[in-house]
């Protein structure tokens, strides 16, 4: 292997097609991307999902190769092509993995397959600056709270039922929005204060939404303000979340907590946040907003950290999907 290392990642697990580039010496060069958007008042479709992707997949991956620094990239200067093998929905995955796979056999460079959580993170690591933090990983597929232990992410927590952000986007789909819902709950929240109570689940460290979503609903169909229903689904949700990671955070005795994934954006949850952990005297890093969403950059910087410590697929013909494929079964060997 050179000096400066350079890979190509491409993310597909859901909504969003990326590519992105990145060196072991600068970190993200580039991070293009294209985004399904539904009809309002829908989730995602996984097969008219993975047909934007097909159809957007040759021009994504051009814009990330020619969206030039002074220091030029191409498709040939590259070491490995790195892909988010899972989790996620299976058509979705597919169009990834056969990117990644032509593109691989076309210039004869190493595969990297990828798990989209452990690239939430390293991903965070890298843009934060964090060292060793307990992690709080929120998103549409996601809602854990994770620490690093003898080679592997271990889960402190998480949800019994839906992840955060789809109890956002539940909520969101319910009145008529379009996924993802995230930005427009939260827009809502912020015009109320007013606190409708709903109910509030944590069992050991493990949490509950699908009763918050469902007295939500029911608050809504009574004639309650919808605002005052996204304040109070924000408040429960958020409080729920910020007890566990509190519960983990003394547990670990951790110094540094860090947020990623989708839902790391909302700016309550992030104030919440700081309070609980200045109380611990730890400090809250969160993933810039621009990559805290899915990105072909957290692919292609977990695909160098595995490349570089000898984890690629020794075959092309390896290169399958796994819709269900939990982080906690995945070896991180440049973090042993």
């Amino acid at each position: 292997m050179r000096g400066h290392l350079k890979v190509l990642g491409i993310e597909s697990t859901a909504h969003t097609f990326s590519a992105s580039l990145v060196t072991e010496r600068d970190g993200v060069l580039t991070n293009a991307k294209d985004v399904y958007m539904p009809p309002e008042g829908s989730g995602i479709h996984p097969a008219e999902a993975a047909e934007h992707h097909l159809s957007v997949a040759v021009r994504v991956v051009h814009e990330a190769l020619e969206r030039r620094s002074e220091r030029g990239s191409d498709i040939d200067d590259i070491d490995a092509v790195a892909y988010s093998m899972g989790p996620g929905l299976g058509p979705c995955l597919r169009v990834g993995a056969v990117t990644a796979r032509t593109l691989s056999l076309s210039t004869g460079k190493p595969l990297v397959a990828v798990n989209h959580a452990v690239g939430h993170i390293e991903l965070g690591c890298l843009l934060t600056g964090a060292k060793t933090p307990l992690v709080l990983l929120i998103s549409g597929g996601h809602t854990m709270v994770v620490a690093h232990s003898n080679g592997i992410w271990r889960v402190l927590g998480e949800t019994l039922d839906l992840t955060l952000g789809q109890l956002l986007d539940q909520m969101g789909r319910y009145v008529g929005f379009a996924s993802p819902c995230g930005r427009k709950i939260e827009e809502a929240a912020a015009k109320s204060s007013r606190y409708l109570k709903l109910p509030y689940t944590v069992k050991g460290n493990d949490v509950s939404f699908s009763g918050v979503l469902t007295a939500a609903k029911k608050l809504v169909e009574g004639g309650a303000s919808f605002e005052d229903v996204c304040y109070s689904l924000q408040e429960t949700a958020f409080a729920i979340t910020t007890e566990v990671t509190e519960r983990a955070l003394a547990f670990t005795g951790a110094r540094e907590l860090l947020v990623v994934g989708g839902v790391a954006a909302n700016r309550r949850l992030s104030d919440m946040l700081e309070i609980m952990v200045t109380r611990h005297k730890a400090t809250v890093k969160v993933v810039p907003p621009q990559f805290s969403g899915d990105c072909g950059a957290q692919i292609a910087w977990t695909g160098l950290l595995a490349f570089r410590a000898g984890e690629f697929l020794p075959r092309v013909s390896d290169s399958v999907v796994r819709q269900s494929w939990r982080l906690d079964t995945v070896r991180t060997p440049w973090r042993s």
